[in-house]
């Protein structure tokens, strides 16, 4: 596999992955680093740069940066972002991965979707344990975890694909570990509601 090809599959696979914690956040951390020149991106991800494109995911992720920091509030928006980050994930490493072949593109796009769908799980589950407790200081802790992941992760990807690659594989391992607690977790805030409207 050649350097490049290496590059792309890794952009591919670690957009999918930042993609499941914050869609917004990887389309800027992309275009700016497009931007500023620190890496060139598949032609079919360049777009990412454009001024239109990052000044919308600008706006969208500072209205997501502050519903992520609220209990309950958090949750409701994970569940709706499930239509945004997976889809997003699959897209941004299809276009990753486009100048190689357009096999690889697809099997870079069902992995990216499937890597932003097991993260997205993650963060829900996490989201759904951590409103349990009612101080809000953990929610915005998290969160801002989160996002320095985004930052430091796509960060890795760009400068050290080999090393991504393993943690991302370390990442995947404990994720099938934890798949069904994750789910459950997901699901708290949901039988809350349904279990207070039974009662009222």
């Amino acid at each position: 596999m050649t350097a490049e090809a290496l590059a792309a599959l890794t952009i591919a696979l670690g957009a999918g992955w930042a993609s499941g914690l914050n869609t917004y956040a990887t389309v800027l951390v992309l275009g700016g680093a497009q931007q500023l020149g620190l890496v060139s991106l598949p032609h079919d991800l360049q777009v990412l740069a454009s001024p239109w494109v990052m000044g919308v995911a600008a706006v969208l992720f500072a209205l997501n940066f502050f519903a992520d920091k609220i209990p309950y509030i958090d949750s409701i928006n994970d569940m709706l972002h499930t239509f945004v980050r997976v889809p997003a994930g699959a897209l941004l490493a299809y276009g990753a991965a486009a100048g190689l072949s357009p096999e690889v593109a697809v099997i870079a796009g069902l992995l990216g979707g499937t890597l932003a769908a097991g993260t997205h799980l993650a963060k829900t589950g996490s989201r759904a344990l951590i409103n349990t407790s009612p101080e809000p200081f953990t929610n915005v802790a998290a969160s801002l975890a989160e996002d320095v992941s985004v930052v430091g992760g796509l960060a890795l990807a760009i400068a050290h694909p080999i090393v991504f690659l393993c943690l991302l594989a370390l990442f995947i391992g404990l994720l099938i570990w934890l798949l069904p607690k994750l789910v459950r977790l997901a699901l708290t805030p949901f039988r809350r509601m349904t279990r207070s409207r039974q009662k009222s």
